[in-house]
Order: C-alpha cells, then sequence, then structure tokens
C-alpha cells in the first residue's frame, strides 16, 4: 500500500511552503520571517520553522541574543525541499492530488502577495505564464531537466543590484496514455 512522503508531509504546507520560498533565496533571521509573513502568528510561524529545522529542510547557520532572546539565522538544509520521484510513486493517491493542489494554492498566493498593490508595469514587465505540449522519454524528461537546472544555477543565488526576485514554477503532467 503507498505510504505518504515523510518531505512532502513537511514542505506540502501553505506556511512552510512560504518560509522556504524566503529561505531559498537567501539567509533570513526570525525576524525577518516574521516581517514578510505578517499574516502569521509568531507562535505558528515558530513551529513551522521547528518543523522544517527538525527534517532538515531549513538549517540553523547562526544565532545571536537580542534582548534576552535568541535570534536565529536560517538557511537551506541537507534536505531538499523537493518531493522527487520516488516519494511521488510512494504517495497514496490522496496525498498526491493534496500535495498538488497545496502546490496550486501556493503559487496563486505567491501572485496575490505580488499584485496586493495592483498589476503595474513592473509586474507586468516579469510576468509570464504559457503551456506547451513536449513529446518526450523518460531519458529525454531527464536531460531537460538536467540542463535546465545547469542554465538556472546562477541566477538561484545572485542577488545583485538591479536584479529582482521571481517565481519560477514547473509542473509537469502527462497526458493520459492512448490506446494504441
Amino acid at each position: 500500500m503507498p505510504r505518504s512522503s515523510p518531505i512532502a508531509a513537511v514542505v506540502m504546507h501553505p506556511v512552510r511552503l512560504r518560509i522556504i520560498q524566503i529561505v531559498g533565496t537567501r539567509r533570513a533571521t526570525t525576524t525577518e520571517l516574521r516581517t514578510a509573513l505578517p499574516d502569521v502568528p509568531q507562535a505558528t510561524l515558530y513551529r513551522h520553522v521547528a518543523a522544517l529545522v527538525e527534517a532538515d529542510v531549513l538549517a540553523v547557520v547562526g544565532e545571536r541574543r537580542v534582548r534576552g532572546a535568541v535570534e536565529r539565522t536560517l538557511a537551506l538544509g541537507g534536505q531538499m525541499a523537493h518531493v522527487d520521484h520516488a516519494e511521488l510513486r510512494e504517495m497514496d493517491e490522496q496525498d498526491l492530488r493534496l500535495s498538488f493542489l497545496t502546490f496550486l494554492a501556493n503559487l496563486g498566493e505567491t501572485f496575490d502577495r505580488a499584485s496586493a498593490d495592483g498589476v503595474d508595469g513592473a509586474i507586468r514587465d516579469f510576468l509570464g505564464f504559457g503551456q506547451v505540449q513536449l513529446h518526450v522519454t523518460s531519458e529525454d524528461l531527464g536531460e531537460i531537466q538536467a540542463r535546465l537546472g545547469e542554465l538556472l544555477a546562477p541566477y538561484l543565488t545572485n542577488e545583485a543590484a538591479g536584479t529582482r526576485t521571481v517565481t519560477l514554477a514547473t509542473v509537469l503532467l502527462p497526458e493520459p496514455q492512448r490506446p494504441t
């Protein structure tokens, strides 16, 4: 019987996905997370951070005392916040559907936050979405993913002056098999 994916159970939560998005682009203190996520109560935020640290999705890379409290600096941990193919195969149908819908809801929330002040020229200059059908084998797909990873690598951590952070989301949905 398929079982729920351990990493999916940790990362497929709307608040945790938002935390991962923030820390995925740069190191962040817990104070910076609270500022970036004002709609999340502090205790709830800390509970989700603790779950991500425990799962090694986030790592504590620094601590300092601030007015008697310990402020932690967080970075991505050793465990990728990515549900791989093996884990996707292990999920039962309900967990798979819920994980995908959580991903889509988070993507919609990301758009809502980006456009909260209106969809002005700056957002339109960086906004794009589309859909294309590819005809691939499993090997082709592996090569596409590897080359895409190589192409994107220089843009994942370089916060140079004049750059803007954008979210790139990918979804691969196979068409149903047609009878031959």
